[in-house]
């Protein structure tokens, strides 16, 4: 390793130890998965409960044999990989961060730390505001012609997706923090391409929403649109900072 000081650890493993441990640590975090899910199994029927809730008095009907028992088990598979997911990217840290240097070490673990908040703020949006809006569009739309029945299945395929998508697109400032703090762009020409970012937010919130209402796309579009400009200013602000931190002296020879 170099001797700059810029090196977080010193040893170097053989490639067979680094195949071994990667190995373990995917172990680890199928597990923690698999017993989040098992676990959320057990209370899937409240889980289910609670993901009914938006759909006010619609009634839910079971359309096939064991459809329900194939909907327990996709509930409790997103639950816990939810649950499991800060598990997750400790294991995929604490294999990343020794090889990398310090500088790129400041700069990974907080990103990987924010984005795993705001997915979680993603699931929280689409739950308090893009499913209910989603919802009260359908529901209102042709109420006066059809009964709505649905199938418990496609229902909850509807909610899953549309919170998972959400999450999703909810990483976008953690990818330009790091495309700005590598050097990749600037904060300027991010801001100067902002109608390509709105038409793109627009189209993103088609592709993504399951569902075909207007309402729920603009609410994604324009979330994805405040997300680029909260992408702009943290780039904003980081760069601004390196450039007025002045490089640091050298570090001193080791002794010995």
């Amino acid at each position: 390793m170099s001797a700059t000081g810029d090196a977080v650890n010193d040893v170097e493993m053989p490639l067979v130890d680094h195949l071994e441990e990667l190995r373990q640590r995917v172990l680890r975090s199928l597990l923690a998965v698999a017993v989040s899910a098992f676990a959320c199994l057990l209370v899937v029927r409240p889980l289910v409960r609670l993901l009914e809730e938006p759909a006010g008095s619609i009634r839910f009907l079971q359309l096939a044999p064991g459809e329900f028992l194939f909907v327990s088990f996709k509930v409790a598979g997103y639950a816990g990989l939810t649950l499991a997911l800060p598990y997750v990217l400790y294991q995929g840290l604490a294999f990343v961060l020794p090889g990398l240097t310090r500088n790129e070490r400041r700069l990974i673990a907080p990103a990987v730390a924010g984005s795993a908040v705001l997915f979680l703020a993603g699931l929280a949006f689409a739950w308090w505001a893009l499913v209910p809006a989603a919802l009260r569009f359908l529901v209102s739309y042709g109420a006066d012609v059809v009964e709505p029945i649905w199938s418990i299945e496609r229902y909850l395929d509807f909610v899953l997706l549309l919170m998972l998508s959400t999450g999703l697109a909810f990483q976008l400032p953690v990818l330009q923090l790091l495309l700005g703090a590598l050097g990749l762009v600037n904060w300027r020409r991010m801001l100067s391409a902002w109608r390509w970012v709105v038409l793109t937010s627009a189209l993103a919130g088609a592709v993504l929403t399951p569902s075909t209402d207007p309402i729920t796309m603009l609410l994604l579009g324009g979330a994805i649109t405040a997300l680029f400009l909260i992408g702009v200013l943290l780039v904003a602000i980081v760069q601004r900072f390196k450039a007025e931190t002045p490089p640091g002296d050298p570090p001193p020879a080791a002794a010995g």
